[in-house]
Order: C-alpha cells, then structure tokens, then sequence
C-alpha cells in the first residue's frame, strides 16, 4: 500500500435466503421455499464476488424459544444455515470475496471459537471475518439454557474478556512457526515460537496452546453493530469494520465522527475502522418503476397476527394510532432510540413505522434509477458519513442481480470503487493493517495516509 492512497468505497452485502424486506418472499421472483438450499447461497455469493464487493455477511438469529411460535404461520423467518458452517462451505466455491460469519459470546467458549476460525480463515485463504455479537434475546437464552440475567453492560465486558482471549491464543504461535522443519537434524519446530496462554479472568480461566497455526491474517476481521454507547466504545476498542443504522444524514455524520473520535483512547487510527450503515434499495430504468417496484413490496406486508416492532409486540396497540410510550428494551438500546426518535418527530402510526423502520430495520431506503442510487452512495461517502454501505437487499437474488449489473459499474465508471480485486485476504480488500503477534515487540508499520475521494 502507497503512503498517498484516495479512500476507496467498502462495499458489502448482507445476505438471506428471501431478501430483508418482510413482502420478499410473496414475490413471483422469490424462492418461496424455506427449505435449505446451498446451490441457492453459492449462487448469491458468487454474484456479490463478480461485483468485487468485499464482504458476504451472515447473520445469525439463533435460538427460537418455545413461546415464539406464536404467529408463525404468517411471520417471515430467518431460519438459516449456521453461518460458521455456511461459510465453510462458501470459501470453497469462491475466492476473493470476504465471510463474515456471526457468532455470539453467549454461547460459545474462546478456545473453541478461535480454532474454528483459524481453521477458517486457513481454509478459505484468509478472507474471514467474525462479527461480534453479545445480544441476550429471551429465546436464545432458554434455547442454549444461558444466565438471562446479564445486565447489557456485563455482556459488553464478557465480550471483552472473550475477544481479548481469542486474540491470545490465535497468538499462540509465531507466523512461521511451522515453515521450519529440518528433516536431517529432526528439529520440528522452535521452541520459541510457542507462546502459550494462562489467563484467569471474571468469566474465563485457560491455559492452552491453540492447536492451529496462525490465521493468515493474524486474526479475523472483527466486524460489530453495537449502537448503543457501550456498543460505541466497544466499537472504538475492537472492531474493524461497524455495521450501523442510519436514516438521514446528519445521523450518520454525528455517528461516523463519534466512534472514531473514540478509537484514539485506545491507541488505535480512524482509518482502521470502516463505517457501513445498512442501505435498502429499490432500482429501476426509471424513478417510477423503481418506486412501482417498492410499493409491491410494501404491499405484500402481512399486519394479521402478532406485529413485532423491534423486539416489542404491537398487538394489543392501534395498527393507525400512535407509538406509545414503551420501556427501553435489553436488547438493541441504540436501534430503539432511533425508531421512537423516528416516530416522534415525524409522528408517525405504528403502521408507518413498521414500513418505514422495522421492515429494514431502521436502514436507510433509496429508491430511484442505477444513477439515483449510485448519487446517494457518492454523496455520503464524500462527506464522510460512511466509509462505505452493508447492502440490504429486498429480496434476493434479483436485487443483488440488480445492484452489481446496473449500480456497481456506474460506481466504478466514478471511480469511486475497484474494478477489480487488488488482493487475496479481506484485510487487504479492506485496506487494514495486519495484525502483529504481540508476544513480539515489533513496531507497527506506519498508516497510509488516505486522500478524500474528488
């Protein structure tokens, strides 16, 4: 990488079986089955990978408690391959494109984590990336017959103690550590190359050497979505790249600079922390047909039965009156002060806010033609509200055809976005540094100086 470099945008996708918006999968271009079909995810991937995006992502809602069925007949539901698996599978039919899979600290241990990612992160050719999470839901809490009763900011610092360990143990051995072997004198290995772990903590007590060599990339790309302000500094300390939730730009500007301006405390560069709001999207050869488009999905919304409004069943409560007052929720802190923020400001009815929040989840929505959509994107990036969008697409495959037929080329012909991949690992799609092992005291590398996009 040059030391003078202009800022490229970071493109990723987040994918599931139907599209996001909850009238996808009454759509004639939807597969209406719910059934698992890896040819149909391969196919989603490798469309992303032949746009050059950097990122697959995977989201994992797991663990449906018994009481959650109710109302299942009509909900849209995301019941998926587990992503770890999922991505297994996908690094080997495709070859540049980055995997970010979720796993949950809840319900895993350190240890086992971090040899299924090295193992990934080997096996794919070190295009992996693990996007934290630390959510307690009721449902899968009873699913894995997890302690309900973390408080969200003892859940921030188990996590904390859980990536820190991770992060010990993929540095359990040197880069080439295993490079070395000399048949004739039968030396396998420096003894010095191995460092082993002992660590007792609050929530975890280890001592153990990771029995796999180190990730190609040192470590996985940490991605994370915290929105709240634990969430903020979690962020700021760990991830590399932040999924959040924006609906106007102001918010995304005051959002960009807040967790940023937060990383110097940790002795880390802005750089190295890609901001990616979620961008729902509606394209057509004209502005018409693409909102012709959008409101056939808004239609096919199904408010019969139980209505879920991030968390908080709307049941009971006037479909066409106004959002009550409701108490925060454990879960999702940020995302419900943006909704009620949203319902107030533009006093809105419950129904309006499930269609204008909930059904993207609290995302922002451009609808207009590949030149429409590719203007909003510039217009962000350039004023440094984003480093780039996770795209949510409505429903899928077709708004993915879409979006890298017609969007993609049109981002590239601004040269706003790569052509082609310029490397092999997602850290180097990303343009992050790759970790050092920090059992050795080598100096970082200096940071590219990167140049505003004209």
């Amino acid at each position: 990488m040059t030391k003078q470099q202009q800022r490229q945008l970071t493109l990723g996708v987040f994918l599931t079986r139907h599209g996001h918006h909850p009238g996808a999968w009454r759509q004639p271009e939807s597969i209406g089955s719910g059934r698992p079909d890896f040819a149909h995810w391969a196919h989603m991937v490798q469309t992303a990978e032949r746009g050059k995006l950097d990122t697959a992502f995977f989201a994992d809602f797991v663990g449906q408690s018994g009481a959650s069925t109710k109302g299942i007949e009509r909900r849209f539901a995301f019941l998926e391959f587990e992503p770890l698996t999922l991505a297994a599978a996908l690094a080997a039919v495709t070859s540049k494109i980055g995997l970010v899979a979720t796993v949950n600290t809840n319900f895993d241990q350190p240890y086992a984590l971090a040899r299924r990612f090295a193992s990934l992160d080997h096996l794919s050719g070190g295009r992996i990336g693990w996007n934290i999470v630390s959510s307690l839901a009721d449902g899968a809490a009873r699913s894995f017959g997890a302690d309900p009763s973390f408080s969200h900011a003892d859940r921030y610092e188990r996590a904390s103690e859980f990536v820190d360990l991770t992060r010990q143990l993929w540095d359990s051995w040197e880069d080439d550590a295993f490079e070395n072997a000399d048949r004739e004198s039968g030396v396998y290995l420096d003894p010095d190359d191995v460092h082993p772990v002992h660590h007792k903590g609050r929530y975890y007590e280890l001592d153990s050497v990771l029995d796999i060599a180190r990730p190609i990339q040192g470590h996985p790309v940490f991605v994370q979505a915290g929105n709240s302000d634990v969430g903020r500094d979690f962020a700021a300390k760990y991830a590399e790249m932040i999924y959040a939730a924006a609906q106007f730009i102001e918010d995304a500007q005051a959002f960009y600079a807040d967790v940023k301006g937060r990383m110097a405390r940790f002795g880390r560069d802005p750089d190295h922390l890609k901001v990616m709001p979620g961008l729902s999207f509606a394209i057509g050869r004209t502005r018409d047909e693409a909102q012709d488009k959008f409101d056939a999905l808004e239609a096919a919304v199904d408010f019969r039965g139980e209505l879920n409004l991030m968390g908080q069943d709307m049941s009971g409560y006037p479909l066409d009156g106004p959002l009550p007052d409701l108490p925060e929720p454990a879960n999702g802190k940020g995302r419900w002060k943006q909704l009620t923020a949203l319902a107030r400001r533009e006093n809105l009815t419950i129904r309006q806010l499930f269609l204008r929040f909930n059904a993207v989840r609290g995302h922002r929505v451009v609808i207009g033609t590949p030149a429409d959509i590719a203007d909003q994107i510039e217009d962000w990036f350039v004023k440094r509200a984003v480093d780039g969008f996770n795209l949510i697409p409505p429903v899928l495959p077709t708004s993915l055809d879409e979006f890298v037929d017609l969007v993609v080329p049109e981002l590239q012909r601004r040269g706003l976005f790569r052509t082609e991949y310029e490397g092999s690992t997602l850290r180097e799609h990303l343009r992050l540094p790759r970790p050092a092992n920090r059992n050795r005291a080598a100096a970082p590398a200096p940071s590219p100086v990167l140049e505003p996009a004209s």
